[in-house]
């Protein structure tokens, strides 16, 4: 019985260093001349994040204009989003690393990206739960929706965590409506609750209880007012609904940790951090505004976790100086240039083709001056 074998064409050694050289060169070009691409919706997130920028002016010079002092310490870029660590109105810790991140006004892109994503159109309606803990990721909210002509549904927490909106006498309450009389922002929170504990100040002084309720008053906002933390969770969800009007909310925007909102500091942990349209794959999870939003189908956008969005999103950790507007990967992405990289395969194929059958006519060439007349043809 005949065997049948098959031998491959040898390739001469030269002619695998030229093709080899040849790819690594190709390789190199593609890895050194990358172009910047422009993300999607640009314009739209760079609209927002300017007016964040003019959001945050307007409330410094608001604080300014009250004697409020900004301390240089803990808020170098002097943007006036850093409150102080410890007042009456301190509900819980926080981070001041988390702080200094979230007064980035380019955070206002990561919410029209996050919007976008989750197939938020203009004219939609949008429930949002404001934090006192993040006056800076509130205004950019704000300048999110303004930008693309949403109809917000919101309600705050008044209280805040170290170093959010905690000077006593301009509270994140205040701030809203710096921002609307300055004709910045178009909406102000409906409804609000103390926050902290149970959403209801549960462990703060009396003091602290009586300037949160004062500033609820002074804004002419509906004090839900609470009696248990399933109670807040409850009256929320029948705010949302009662103010919708019938018309479908189309995504819930949840900044910071408030209890209601995120379920306690585990419920917080148990969302990812950006848009979320799936409850948690985790057991116990609880109860929350968030919580039941995402089992009705409604996206959720968790604005928590600021460093871990920050870095998905190529901002600065913790700036010290002012932050440019426009900066950073959601608006603008390093990509390899698709037209380099087909070329240079197209280049790779061609010489290697062009090699290997130059190379094997001559190896073929000089076997047959090589062989005897007569001689029968090689095996290939």
């Amino acid at each position: 019985m005949k065997k049948l074998y098959w031998r491959p064409s040898r390739v001469s050694r030269s002619a695998l260093v030229l093709v080899a050289v040849l790819s690594s060169a190709a390789a190199l070009s593609v890895e050194s001349f990358p172009v910047e691409r422009q993300q999607r919706n640009y314009r739209e997130k760079l609209a927002a994040s300017r007016l964040a920028r003019s959001c945050m002016e307007a409330i410094k010079k608001e604080k300014l204009g009250r004697g409020l002092a900004i301390d240089r310490e803990v808020d170098p870029a002097e943007t006036g989003m850093i409150g102080p660590s410890i007042t009456p109105v301190t509900a819980n810790t926080g981070y001041i690393d988390a702080k200094l991140t979230s007064t980035n006004p380019n955070f206002a892109a990561v919410v029209v990206q996050l919007l976008r994503t989750a197939g938020v159109q203009e004219g939609d309606t949008v429930a949002v739960g404001f934090s006192g803990s993040f006056p800076a990721l509130n205004v950019a909210t704000c300048a999110a929706i303004e930008t693309l002509r949403l109809r917000p549904i919101a309600i705050a927490s008044v209280s805040a965590s170290t170093w959010g909106a905690t000077d006593v006498d301009y509270l994140w309450l205040d701030m809203e409506r710096t921002l609307e009389r300055a004709g910045l922002v178009s909406f102000r929170s409906e409804a609000a609750t103390r926050g902290g504990i149970d959403d209801r100040g549960v462990g703060m002084t009396k003091e602290g209880r009586a300037l949160l309720d004062a500033a609820m008053e002074r804004s002419g906002v509906m004090n839900l007012k609470p009696s248990s933390l399933g109670d807040a969770i409850a009256k929320r969800m029948a705010f949302y609904e009662e103010k919708a009007a019938g018309r479908p909310i189309k995504a819930y925007i949840n900044i910071g940790g408030g209890s209601a909102s995120v379920g306690t500091h585990v419920g917080k942990k148990q969302f990812s951090p950006g848009l979320n349209r799936e409850p948690p794959r985790v057991a116990g999870v609880a109860d929350s505004v968030m919580l039941r939003f995402v089992k009705q189908e409604v996206p959720v956008i968790h604005l928590s976790r600021i460093k871990l969005l920050a870095e998905r999103f190529g901002l600065p950790l913790e700036p010290r100086t002012a932050v440019p507007v426009g900066q950073g990967k959601v608006f603008k992405r390093a990509e390899y240039n698709r037209w380099l990289a087909l070329g240079a395969a197209l280049a790779i194929l061609g010489a290697m083709v062009a090699l290997l059958r130059f190379d094997l006519g001559l190896r073929l060439l000089r076997s047959g001056e090589k062989r005897p007349a007569g001689a029968p043809e090689p095996m290939v």
